[in-house]
């Protein structure tokens, strides 16, 4: 019984695709994460009575890594047991999935990372069902 997943992820939802049996089973979930536009460093003028190296800034910043952080865990929760992994997605989220599956040993299992605009969840399922079901 190989089970083999596909997914579309950005840093606001995922939809993962299972494919186990010819029996194709399609989840989503939401981040609940708010759009976010990161600061670079040094890019906001301190104020003479801020704190050097502390702003509201970076406290959205640690924020929004502690969000994605769980949010990965939880993606990664829901994909630990699928024998290949295909990853696919609009921007960063894809590649930062990458690396947390290859951190927790598990990037052996991907078998391909893509980068597409969105998708309605029936072009996802049809992406993955045809990419693992194909004769």
């Amino acid at each position: 019984m190989k089970k083999e997943v596909g997914l579309w992820i950005d840093h606001r939802k995922v939809v993962i695709v299972t494919v186990q049996d010819d029996v194709v089973v399609t989840r989503q979930f939401k981040s609940d994460m708010e759009k976010h536009v990161r600061f670079a460093r040094g890019s906001h003028s301190k104020g003479p009575h801020e704190i050097v190296g502390s702003s509201s800034e970076d406290v959205r910043d640690r924020s929004f890594d502690d969000h994605l952080n769980s949010y990965y865990e939880a993606v990664i929760f829901l994909i630990r047991d699928a024998d290949s992994i295909l990853i696919f997605g609009p921007g960063e989220a894809k590649v930062e999935l990458e690396k947390r599956l290859k951190h927790d040993e598990l990037g052996g299992r991907i078998v391909g990372i893509e980068t597409v605009d969105k998708m309605t969840n029936n072009q996802i399922k049809a992406k993955v069902r045809d990419y693992y079901l194909k004769e």
